[in-house]
């Protein structure tokens, strides 16, 4: 078998642990005789497989016990819709509160205007989004709905340090797709959090949301069903069938972060990690990371040559040597190293090797 390192930004590598573990049940779950693809989402099987990751996900984030966990489907873009349509009854007339960091965040602006009014309250796009906006520059609504922000933009490697203070009456609603779970945050600090699985969770099909126990009760009449938030946490994400096998995934997922140290674990494994790559693009300038070293992103770390004319070149010979899923998002070019969870300290010292040996070219 091939000995390759995915860099891809999603859907991206998962522990090998894991995969041997899903490989080895697909056919046959724990002596049932089925796959878990094939059980019923309301069967005992099913049943235990699903709140054994709740429980194992509460205890690795530390949930309080007043905010819910729900497991939907539609991605971290669907959220993007799902959010408003739960939270702007909030308000009359409601204002939402955005700060544009880069791609994802801009993403959430353009869908929500779908449903409320919106103010960006800050943005770095004047700057090519490489950092987070000061706080003290913030224009804030008096009265918002809430306030959005992406945690961790996957495209533009730019990442908060913490939760920024805000006014508590006014709940913060965080993305935090393609971080979760590689940090420890305090969840207390958000109103919800939200995240697409298939960067440090498990494979696409399933959205992880979290959200306080007393904003549940401000759906739209518009919103769906099978979103409201209210009507999926009082039939414990059961009221449609849910994405059963991403979730049994998600399980060995959250099973493996606790057999390696849980979340404290992971961040320094990950600190450890971008330290190794940052400080390979810094070394010269013959690559370059355009985010402010303070915002630098520990999971996505985009980069440029300064000869563009070699990026296939560069490709290429990454290709060779098994790292794969280098290539930058279409939106900005260059080059992009995701080293969620998953990703071993080894694999992140073979691309090092590889950048000092293609620039020596």
């Amino acid at each position: 078998m091939t000995h390759v390192f995915n860099f891809s930004a999603g859907p991206a590598v998962l522990p090998k642990e894991v995969l041997q573990q899903a490989a080895s049940e697909m056919l046959d779950w724990h002596g049932s005789g089925m796959s878990v693809m094939e059980m019923s989402h309301r069967g005992p099987e099913f049943s235990s497989i699903h709140r054994q990751a709740l429980d194992d996900l509460r205890e690795l984030l530390d949930v309080p016990a007043n905010y819910k966990i729900l497991f939907q489907q539609g991605g971290g873009l669907g959220q993007n819709a799902i959010v408003p349509l739960n939270l702007a009854g909030r308000r009359q007339d409601p204002v939402i509160d955005f700060v544009h960091t880069g791609s994802w965040s801009g993403k959430s602006i353009k869908e929500a205007a779908r449903y409320a009014r919106v103010n960006v309250a800050a943005s770095s796009e004047a700057e090519g989004f490489a950092r987070v906006p000061a706080r003290g520059a913030w224009k804030l609504s008096p009265d918002a709905a809430y306030l959005h922000i992406c945690t961790n933009e996957t495209i533009d490697g730019v990442e908060y340090p913490d939760a920024p203070a805000t006014d508590p009456n006014v709940p913060i609603v965080a993305d935090m797709s393609s971080h979760i779970l590689s940090r420890k945050i305090d969840i207390s600090k958000f109103g919800v959090i939200f995240a697409g699985a298939q960067k440090n969770i498990g494979p696409a099909g399933l959205t992880l949301v979290i959200v306080r126990d007393d904003l549940l009760d401000y759906a739209s009449p518009q919103c769906p069903s099978a979103f409201n938030w209210k009507t999926c946490a009082e039939h414990d994400s059961l009221y449609n069938t849910p994405p059963t096998y991403s979730i049994y995934i998600a399980g060995l997922v959250f099973a493996w972060l606790k057999a390696n140290g849980g979340v404290a674990a992971m961040e320094a494994r990950n600190v450890e990690k971008a330290r190794l790559l940052y400080e390979a693009l810094d070394r010269d300038d013959f690559y370059a990371n355009r985010v402010a070293p303070e915002f630098r992103s520990r999971m996505n770390v985009p980069f440029y040559l300064r000869d563009e004319a070699l990026n296939q070149s560069f490709l290429a010979g990454a290709q060779a040597r098994g790292l794969l899923q280098l290539k930058g998002h279409k939106s900005v070019g260059g080059m992009r190293a995701s080293i969620y969870n998953a990703m071993p300290i080894e694999g992140v010292q073979a691309l090092v090797d590889y950048l000092n040996e293609f620039a020596g070219r």
